[in-house]
């Protein structure tokens, strides 16, 4: 039987050990691992891209909504402010002291021999700030509007020409106190009062004795 020599199998022998070596199996397990981390990594790079660029998105539109919502917010305060100032202004129209209404009903309260020769009004108004809300801790203390304080006092001079001068001058207080428009808006505590009244003496007009007096008329005062 014939005897065959392989005169390679030593080399064969080393190759197939280098294929069977251990280390170079790790070596290209670990570079499979490292370039699926490499891919892992890379596409939580591009989720990252994608969500950052997905949140600048929704943050520009919230930001346009904020700036919506503030421009609402003024135009709604503004809007308010007008409301109020414009409810001011009709109520101070409609309640605006008339002197026209004043002068009639001087006219229709009359006394014989007495004549008014001088007419004063004078009017004050006093303004109250407005006040802020405030918060006291967990309570809220509301504020208020600022608001005017209107206050009229009507001066009259006349002269009583009766038969026995100055006894006219009650029943002229009297007869204006009770005037019903007097009695709508006067002062219910001393609406009329005599402030003074002199001695008799010689009107240069008529040549008659005349006393001369001065009633005070005191409006109730209004806030608007």
């Amino acid at each position: 039987m014939p005897i065959r020599l392989n005169l390679l199998a030593e080399a064969q022998a080393v190759e197939e050990q280098r294929r069977k070596d251990p280390v170079k199996r790790a070596i290209w397990v670990a570079i499979l691992l490292i370039a699926l981390v490499c891919a892992w990594a890379s596409s939580l790079q591009l989720k990252s891209i994608v969500s950052n660029s997905a949140l600048s998105n929704i943050v520009a539109d919230m930001n346009a909504c904020t700036n919506d919502y503030k421009q609402v917010v003024d135009l709604q305060k503004k809007t308010s402010d007008m409301t109020q100032k414009l409810v001011a202004l009709q109520t101070l129209s409609a309640n605006r002291f008339l002197n026209g209404t004043l002068l009639n009903a001087l006219q229709q309260a009359t006394v014989e021999n007495v004549q008014f020769v001088h007419l004063r009004l004078n009017q004050t108004y006093h303004l109250a700030e407005e006040t802020k809300p405030k918060t006291n801790g967990s309570n809220v203390i509301p504020g208020a509007p600022a608001k005017v304080t209107e206050k009229l006092v009507l001066t009259l001079d006349g002269s009583d020409s009766s038969p026995n001068p100055g006894e006219q001058v009650a029943k002229m207080k009297d007869t204006i106190s009770t005037a019903s428009y007097f009695q709508e808006n006067l002062d219910n505590t001393n609406p009329v009062l005599w402030k003074n009244s002199s001695s008799p003496q010689i009107s240069p007009d008529t040549g008659k004795a005349v006393v001369t007096f001065t009633l005070e008329c005191r409006y109730t005062e209004k806030s608007r």
